[in-house]
């Protein structure tokens, strides 16, 4: 238990815990109670001074406001009556301007009244000189037509009084005047020249050759010109002539071969340009007349750039003809050296045979040894006389070989 004392009486009572616990209870309460009413007064009256302070500021720029949006309403005002007066102005000067230009159109329209009159005379007589002039080119392009027709009807009779035979060499004469006309400035070492060589059977028409300074020939093409007449009732394919031509070029030994045709002259496989049949045939082409230069310079500059490889290539082969040489002269001494000894010990058994079998042929025992002396001397001879100059005649790269390393020792 607890003693209390009242403040106003004085008089002392107990209470017990659960009642301290109320009374202090009822006491913090009541603190709170006024606390709280302390601070709420605060607050509102905080807030007050706050919405005062707003409301004062907003008053303030709403009066600079209303301010600024007096000067601008008197600005506007004074722009507006500026350009009323402007526009007042520009009116009078537009109507004095439409009536000036309507002046002016008029006068130009007089003019262009006059001038209309004036385009339409000279019209007509454009006209007339039109109807004339088209009149001389009518009659002019009917002259050239007519023309054309003569020629046309000259060159189907002549090509109709034309054999077969004539019809291919015009061709390849066209061929080699196209070629002659170009030949000392373009190819001044070539060889092109008609191949009359029928030894095997056939021969291609033309046969194309050029060689390198020191004398190693680069490119070979097999020509075969065709042509033939409109009227002939048996018209040839290109395809017709692909077998022989191959089989000429290799017959001469060239490495390509080159169809020059006007047959199938519809066919636009043909006439597009250069057509290379190389998978029926190794390294053939068919062309127009007028791809016939054209060709053999590709071909020749192609093979031009081959042709240090080519030199390269010959030198490897006539060493090895060098050493084909060593090897045969080598072989001859053998050969000699080795029938000499068969010889000389064949007619030594002769001679063992002679003595065992009779004393009486000494005289032809003796005959036989000296012949056998004398092959056995000239075997000996010949290898005494064998030497490094003697092995490598006709072999000079070989020889040279020796050179160096009898050099090098």
């Amino acid at each position: 238990m607890q003693e209390i004392r009242c403040p106003k009486c004085g008089e002392v009572f107990q209470v017990d815990e659960t009642g301290y616990d109320q009374i202090a209870q009822q006491v913090r309460d009541k603190e709170f109670e006024r606390e709280l009413e302390r601070r709420k007064k605060e607050l509102d009256a905080k807030h007050e001074q706050e919405l005062e302070v707003i409301r004062l500021q907003e008053e303030k720029e709403h009066t600079a406001s209303m301010t600024q949006k007096d000067a601008e309403i008197s600005e506007k005002d004074r722009r507006i009556a500026e350009l009323q007066a402007k526009l007042d102005a520009s009116e009078t000067a537009k109507k004095l301007a439409v009536a000036e230009a309507v002046e002016k159109k008029n006068e130009e329209l007089s003019q262009k009244v006059t001038e209309i009159a004036d385009l339409r005379g000279e019209l007509k007589n454009r006209e007339t000189e039109s109807r004339l002039s088209e009149k001389s080119l009518q009659e002019q392009y009917e002259e050239k037509l007519r023309l054309k027709d003569e020629q046309i009807e000259y060159y189907k009779d002549f090509k109709a009084r034309q054999s077969t035979k004539m019809i291919g060499e015009s061709l390849e004469q066209h061929c080699l005047t196209q070629f002659n006309a170009i030949r000392m400035t373009a190819f001044p070492n070539a060889y092109f020249e008609k191949d009359n060589d029928a030894r095997t059977g056939s021969k291609g028409d033309f046969i194309y050759r050029e060689c390198g300074e020191d004398g190693t020939e680069f490119i070979s093409i097999m020509f075969e010109m065709k042509n033939e007449a409109d009227m002939t009732a048996t018209k040839h394919k290109n395809e017709d002539f692909f077998k022989e031509l191959d089989k000429d070029r290799k017959e001469k030994n060239c490495e390509y071969a080159i169809l020059v045709s006007l047959l199938e002259i519809d066919n636009e496989l043909y006439n597009n340009g250069i057509v290379d049949v190389s998978y029926k045939y190794p390294k053939m082409y068919v062309i127009r007349p007028q791809f016939f230069i054209p060709i053999i310079t590709l071909l020749r500059n192609a093979a031009k750039n081959s042709l240090q490889y080519r030199q390269e290539l010959q030198i490897v082969r006539n060493q090895q003809v060098d050493i084909r040489n060593f090897e045969e002269n080598m072989n001859a001494f053998k050969e000699g050296f080795a029938r000499n000894y068969r010889l000389a010990s064949e007619k030594f058994s002769t001679a063992i045979d002679e003595i065992d079998k009779t004393i009486d042929h000494l005289q032809k025992t003796k005959a036989a040894l000296l012949s056998s002396e004398n092959n056995l001397r000239l075997a000996n001879n010949k290898a005494d006389e064998l030497s490094i100059k003697k092995l490598t005649k006709n072999a000079p790269s070989v020889k040279a070989m020796f050179d160096d390393l009898r050099r090098e020792g």
